[in-house]
């Protein structure tokens, strides 16, 4: 494909609530195995993009060791690769990314040393497949100045999460609100945006020199008017985890078999870094419904609808249902969790019950794991 790929995964976001408190929201743990992040890099390698940009800055540590190394999204090539650009304090720069614009216009050489003519610009907080080509050959059949990728929501789906546009007959977007109080329209942007890299080089710089920091606000909106902007309205599969509730349900939605067989069954596939763990362990008594359960776990009480991430461990008589428990959870005997979010590392002590009531429920414990 002829275009660079730049992913940024920068962001923290006060809706995901305690589980923001660690890492970045693209190092997420989604379906078992994978992170938020392994969508989109797997995207950009199935579009055949080989130089990928991911911008990190808050809680980066375990998104940093997530993409240390190329070779799992098949980015280490001769030409090409996988870039991590973290804020760089320098005699001319001594911020941090001020927004999505900043981060690009503080790694602008990133671009100006490239050569492709394109650049696909993605949020790693999203979950979805696509081949970016699709959306490169209708931005150039357009001769559009930007493409944004829309999504059309559903009537329960909340619209003011994201920024709203509404286009004209052509697919022209002729109106463009972010984060709206209320909208009437379900039309979306899903925050992937494919731009000519020089024309994307003016704009940048040219709001830098504004002191103008926001991607979407200072750039597609401001320029909305005076610049060909086109939508591409998708009609798969996407979500967006940037709200505790919204990661929850993108995980539970891993339950439906269809959506299984989409994302890990259907070509192209969705990479990851691998880590060498033992099959489950399930042990005579147990009972396991309609759930996923990830490699190194061992299961003795009941598990219904729920995800286990990698090397959860459940004790005798305890009941798991309608939960995701993220990595390396510890829950004692005769355990009672309900609709909840179990943060890794947690250390459930035996005999207790959670239960999230009204709302998806955050437990994080870290009770002793071993007494001596």
């Amino acid at each position: 494909m002829r275009a660079i790929g730049i992913v940024l995964a920068g962001g923290s976001s006060t809706h995901m609530r305690e589980l923001s408190n660690k890492r970045a929201v693209a190092a997420m743990p989604i379906a078992g195995g994978y992170r938020a992040i392994d969508f989109v890099l797997s995207n950009m390698s199935n579009s055949q993009i080989q130089k990928v940009a991911v911008f990190t800055q808050y809680n980066s540590k375990s998104l940093n060791e997530h993409l240390n190394s190329s070779k799992w999204w098949d980015f280490g090539r001769k030409q090409g690769g996988l870039y991590v650009f973290s804020p760089t304090i320098t005699a001319d720069n001594r911020s941090w990314y001020r927004g999505t614009a900043d981060a690009i216009a503080q790694n602008l050489d990133f671009l100006k040393s490239s050569h492709e003519p394109y650049v696909v610009i993605a949020s790693g907080d999203c979950i979805y497949k696509m081949d970016y080509n699709d959306v490169l050959y209708y931005h150039i059949a357009k001769k559009a100045d930007v493409t944004i990728v829309t999504k059309r929501l559903s009537s329960e789906q909340d619209a003011t999460r994201f920024g709203v546009v509404n286009v004209n007959q052509d697919g022209r977007i002729v109106e463009f609100e972010e984060k709206p109080v209320v909208t009437d329209s379900n039309l979306i942007s899903t925050g992937i945006y494919i731009v000519r890299r020089r024309q994307l080089i003016e704009m940048i710089e040219q709001a830098n020199e504004e002191g103008r920091f926001d991607f979407v606000k200072d750039i597609l909106i401001r320029y909305r008017n005076v610049k060909k902007i086109y939508s591409y309205e998708m009609d798969s599969y996407w979500s967006n985890i940037g709200t505790a509730e919204s990661y929850y349900d993108t995980n539970m939605d891993f339950l439906d078999k269809k959506v299984r067989e989409y994302f890990f069954k259907e070509y192209p596939d969705i990479y990851s870094k691998v880590i060498d763990l033992p099959p489950a362990k399930y042990n005579p008594g147990c009972k396991v419904k309609n759930s996923l359960i990830a490699s190194g776990s061992i299961i003795n009480g009941t598990v219904e609808n729920s995800l286990l991430f990698k090397e959860v461990y459940v004790g005798n008589n305890c009941t798991i249902k309608n939960s995701v428990i993220l990595n390396d959870v510890y829950i004692g005997d005769n355990c009672n969790i309900e609709n909840c979010i179990i943060e890794s590392k947690s250390t459930i002590a035996a005999g207790t019950e959670h239960i999230g009531k009204e709302t998806t429920a955050i437990i994080v414990e870290k009770n002793a794991r071993y007494v001596i």
